[in-house]
């Protein structure tokens, strides 16, 4: 399994334990954010899916030596850290943390809502168009019947004879 550096909190390596599935270590997010690793740890034991989930992962520590770290499927890191209470932090974390949560508020409200909205936007396009359809029919329904007039015309003309004309007084008579 390999272990890489994800990224930095306050001078903290997150680590991804990158295999067959990527776990993360949660002992150096909980030393960056300076919040008990045991309790977090026992947090995460009583929980009802990420007791499930966590496991002892070997991994290289910041030190280099190699240690059986206790872990969250990559997956589920962000919604443990979203249990992080910002009152339990660093002072200088608690505004990150704070932030960190709208985040996932908004994220949350998104994912549960996109879906109504694109219903309603497309709801409100669905009746647009149709209005515009209705138009364009009534438009079009007007204008064939202009054709049609017009084409009857045309064919009068087409039809008008040399001996109408002359009975006509030399006028055309045609009626538009």
């Amino acid at each position: 399994m390999n272990t890489k550096t994800v990224a930095k909190i306050n001078n903290e390596n997150i680590l991804l334990l990158d295999g067959a599935e990527k776990f993360v270590p949660i002992r150096p997010i909980c030393q960056a954010m300076g919040i008990d690793h045991k309790r977090q740890m026992d947090k995460i034991k009583n929980d009802g899916i990420l007791s499930s989930v966590a496991d002892l992962k070997p991994a290289t520590g910041s030190d280099g030596k190699k240690y059986d770290m206790f872990c969250l499927p990559y997956m589920y890191i962000f919604g443990w850290m979203f249990t992080i209470n910002p009152r339990n932090v660093k002072t200088e974390s608690q505004e990150n943390v704070l932030k960190y949560k709208q985040d996932c508020y908004t994220a949350l409200f998104n994912h549960f809502t996109d879906q109504s909205e694109f219903l309603e936007q497309k709801q409100i396009a669905l009746e647009k168009q149709l209005e515009e359809v209705e138009r364009i029919r009534t438009d079009y329904s007007q204008a064939k019947k202009e054709l049609d007039d017009a084409r009857k015309t045309l064919n009068q003309v087409k039809e008008l004879t040399f001996e109408q004309w002359l009975s006509n007084k030399r006028q055309l008579k045609i009626q538009f």
